[in-house]
């Protein structure tokens, strides 16, 4: 429950924000639409009688309106939307309405707060977010110039695709009708520049995380096989506090976990939930693949070792050889890969948190 006497629930948009404020004492419902100005925000919040708590959801504003509530010294809250209490019935949604439901929630205690990042942590996100998007648009640019030569009958035979044979290759190309020729070079034209700033944006992160604040989580992590230095960063920005987690919820927390319709004696299963953050879920899928090949300690995995303290690098390894046992045991099971490959995921990510959180 609310110890403020006036809760307020702020419904924040890109050009508007609907307030509504409820009087703990008297019961009153103030309502009002501001402009999206944080300090206009403010003045009205201050204007309401104190103490006031505030609360809005998660969104694309980020987190702006946070940080100028909490220097004026108002206690704001950032709500997850997902984890919102809303009555099944209700089939009309306003701002208005939305406003008055984050307010209700707040003087009930019923908001589940997200971790609001700092400037700097956020910066970082956006930079490996940056990167991320690239990557898909990299992977849809080559989709393109694939399927466009397909064709016309063009196809490549020569070992993998998108290596130095391959781009010799492509180059080699010579298309007959102008519209096709046109095309043709101009998603190769796309491909190219799409790798250029994949490019710099993999220096941008190696630089950053080789002297900045995830340096040295960064370096736990590639202790890891699978985890390179981009996943490594990436995860240490994208989780952030990792001590808010534990080994057992951090796979949940991710989305890692089997969903589940149980109700008296009947148990159901299905996938796993996709809750949480998309970006890490992806890279532990990834690396968890990394697990299956047999377990050798070659020169990559050595030099990242020689850069992380030895208990890290000791639990490190026990984890590489528990993750690849795992990996045998399902095959040995005859489960499929791709199941096997997520619930090495699911481990890969307790693994993670216990470097993370490990004291050295």
């Amino acid at each position: 429950m609310s110890v403020e006497r006036t809760s307020v629930g702020l419904d924040v948009h890109a050009r508007s924000v609907v307030g509504a404020a409820i009087d703990g004492v008297t019961g009153e419902l103030v309502q009002e639409r501001l402009v999206p100005d944080p300090e206009v925000v403010i003045a009205w919040i201050r204007g309401l009688p104190g103490p006031v708590a505030a609360t809005y959801e998660a969104g694309p504003t980020g987190f702006g309106l946070y940080r100028a509530l909490t220097a004026a010294g108002i206690g704001c809250t950032v709500a997850a939307p997902s984890k919102l209490i809303r009555a099944p019935g209700d089939r009309v949604k306003t701002d208005a309405r939305d406003a008055v439901l984050l307010a209700r929630l707040l003087r009930l205690g019923e908001i589940h707060p997200v971790a609001v990042p700092t400037v700097a942590q956020e910066a970082a996100r956006d930079l490996v977010r940056a990167r991320e998007d690239v990557r898909g648009a990299l992977m849809r640019a080559r989709h393109r110039v694939a399927k466009l030569l397909l064709r016309p009958g063009h196809v490549y035979c020569g070992g993998k695709a998108w290596t130095g044979a391959h781009d010799a290759w492509l180059r080699r190309i010579r298309l007959e009708m102008p519209g096709t020729r046109a095309a043709f070079e101009a998603d190769y034209e796309q491909v190219q520049l799409t790798l250029a700033r994949r490019d710099r944006l993999d220096a941008a992160i190696t630089a950053m995380a080789a002297d900045s604040e995830y340096t040295d989580l960064t370096r736990r992590l590639c202790c890891l096989r699978g985890v390179s230095t981009l996943t490594g960063f990436a995860l240490a920005v994208e989780i952030g506090d990792w001590h808010r987690l534990t080994g057992a919820t951090i796979g949940a927390y991710l989305g890692l976990v089997p969903s589940e319709h149980s109700s008296g004696e009947k148990h159901t299963r299905g996938g796993i939930t996709k809750t949480g953050n998309s970006h890490a879920r992806r890279l532990l899928v990834e690396a968890a693949w990394h697990h299956k090949p047999a377990y050798r300690r070659g020169k990559t995995i050595l030099d990242r070792w020689a850069l992380a303290p030895a208990p890290v690098v000791a639990r490190a390894d026990a984890g590489n050889r528990r993750l690849h046992h795992r990996w045998t045991v399902m095959e040995a099971r005859k489960k499929r890969h791709t199941v096997a490959n997520t619930a090495i995921a699911r481990e890969l990510a307790g693994w993670c948190w216990s470097l993370a959180v490990m004291d050295t």
